[in-house]
């Protein structure tokens, strides 16, 4: 079964390779969706993909990051089934345009 869930990762998460890193990871565990820093510090997104893959990566988020991030929390909202993903990549979002690379 597939699964849509939106994130926001707060701590020292701007600056520090983070959103690089959730999309490599992302992309590791074969999941769609994108990433991006927000005005307030953190950085939020949405990930799809299957449940166990889905779980994984939000321990990662809660757990990991990137080597010079310090989370202090991360928030998981708007969790639903989907029967197929949005998305075609995992992507880094900035302003109107998405990078996969």
């Amino acid at each position: 079964m597939l699964q849509s869930v939106d994130f926001e990762v707060f701590g020292i998460v701007q600056g520090v390779f983070f959103r690089k890193y959730t999309r490599d990871k992302g992309k590791d565990l074969n999941l769609k969706g994108w990433c991006m820093n927000t005005s307030k510090g953190t950085v939020v997104g949405t990930m799809q993909g299957k449940e166990e893959n889905i779980e994984e990566m939000k321990n990662w988020l809660r757990r990991t990051g990137s080597p010079m991030s310090k989370i202090e929390k991360c928030i998981f909202t708007n969790e639903r089934h989907i029967s197929k993903e949005e998305f075609s990549d995992f992507f880094i979002k900035k302003g109107d345009k998405m990078y996969s690379k």
